[in-house]
């Protein structure tokens, strides 16, 4: 079976040699203006037909693919382009702390063993000898043992090779741990207890005899209560004396030393300052002992109305550590009065012509205390 003609007349393209319509005005492969009048000077033989271009078909979808493809590969390399001069950098990865639970083990409580460590030892005292330093008298002075200086100067038992200018070490006082109360004391502590003493303090030129003579004191009752080891003591050394071991009977002394002076009384009562009205009828003036008194030594009392300007005045001499001042004293007016009063230790040391006992001081006069009194003196009747 032969194919069908086609019954359309067709024509070449002279320059590409695709068959066309014979009115075609164009090629629609190459695109040669057919309507030219000249015509190609065609070769006596057969016409030459020339080959096609390939047609190449792409669905949509494809495409697409290829396009992306295209892109993707344009993006990869502007960015390695970018990276190698330095605009582009790389994001660092920071990585997660991811917590782990890990089990803890509860460890068992030890107990600790205490361990003993030994306190330092305190470091001793430098003091230089004066003169007329003892051994008794440093240790009073530095509330240690005579022994204890002894042993850590290496001193002879008797303590007796002390000179002016010798540095001692002097112990760190060891402290005594506070005793509980007793009902009862023992028998020394008793007789301490109930001993009677008078705290006095060495004078220029006073000697442990001369001390023991004026309060009538066996000397050794004197060492043996402070803890001498020697009869020497020193000037402003503070001593005891124990007026228990006052003898019965002294022995008669033709030259009597007169003790030292006494210190100034110290005043209690009245307060300072303090104000009596016509309510008060008796006003009583307390002091405090300055030690025992001997025989002939008093208290002196002096009261002075500082207000009135004529002098009044009264001095007693008595015993006692308090007085009461005399009705006679009172107020005669109503306006307050101010009276001062002092206390001072004396002693008799004679008589005058006309039997009136002779008193001189015999310590230091107490500081002046005031007190005001108001109110009008009861008259007293006459028979």
């Amino acid at each position: 079976m032969s194919p069908e003609k086609s019954s359309t007349p067709t024509k070449l393209c002279p320059t590409c040699g695709t068959r066309v319509s014979e009115d075609a005005t164009r090629c629609l492969v190459c695109g040669t203006d057919l309507t030219s009048s000249e015509k190609p000077n065609r070769p006596a033989q057969s016409a030459v037909q020339g080959s096609r271009m390939p047609a190449v078909t792409l669905s949509l979808p494809a495409a697409l693919g290829f396009l992306a493809l295209f892109l993707t590969i344009g993006a990869v390399m502007v960015y390695f382009a970018l990276r190698e001069t330095g605009q582009v950098v790389d994001p660092t990865a920071t990585p997660t702390a991811t917590l782990t639970a890990t089990p803890t083990m509860t460890p068992t409580p030890v107990t600790p063993t205490p361990t003993n460590t030994p306190l330092p030892s305190p470091t001793p005292l430098a003091y230089t000898v004066k003169l007329g330093d003892t051994c008794g008298g440093i240790a009073n002075a530095f509330g240690v043992s005579v022994n204890s200086i002894v042993i850590l100067n290496n001193l002879p038992a008797a303590c007796d090779t002390l000179y002016e200018g010798q540095t001692l070490s002097i112990p760190q006082p060891t402290p005594t741990a506070t005793a509980l109360p007793s009902a009862t004391l023992n028998p020394a502590e008793a007789t301490r207890a109930a001993c009677t003493t008078v705290d006095y303090t060495v004078q220029e030129g006073d000697t442990l005899g001369k001390i023991a003579a004026n309060y009538a004191v066996p000397k050794e009752a004197i060492s043996d209560y402070n803890g001498l080891v020697n009869d020497i003591v020193r000037f402003g050394q503070p001593l005891v004396i124990p007026l228990c071991e006052q003898a019965s009977t002294p022995g008669p002394s033709p030259t009597p030393t007169l003790p030292p002076p006494y210190s100034a009384p110290n005043l209690l009562l009245p307060a300072d300052g303090s104000s009596f009205t016509l309510a008060d009828d008796t006003i009583t003036l307390q002091w405090a002992a300055v030690g025992t008194l001997r025989d002939k030594e008093a208290y002196a009392v002096t009261i002075e109305d500082v207000t009135d300007g004529q002098g009044r005045k009264v001095v007693e001499y008595l015993n006692d550590t308090k007085y009461i001042v005399p009705n006679s004293l009172r107020p005669n007016d109503n306006r307050p009065h101010v009276f001062r009063w002092t206390v001072l230790t004396v002693r008799q040391t004679g008589t005058d012509t006309e039997g009136n006992p002779i008193w001189e001081a015999a310590g230091a006069q107490s500081t002046p205390r005031v007190f005001a009194w108001v109110g009008v003196a009861q008259a007293t009747s006459s028979p």
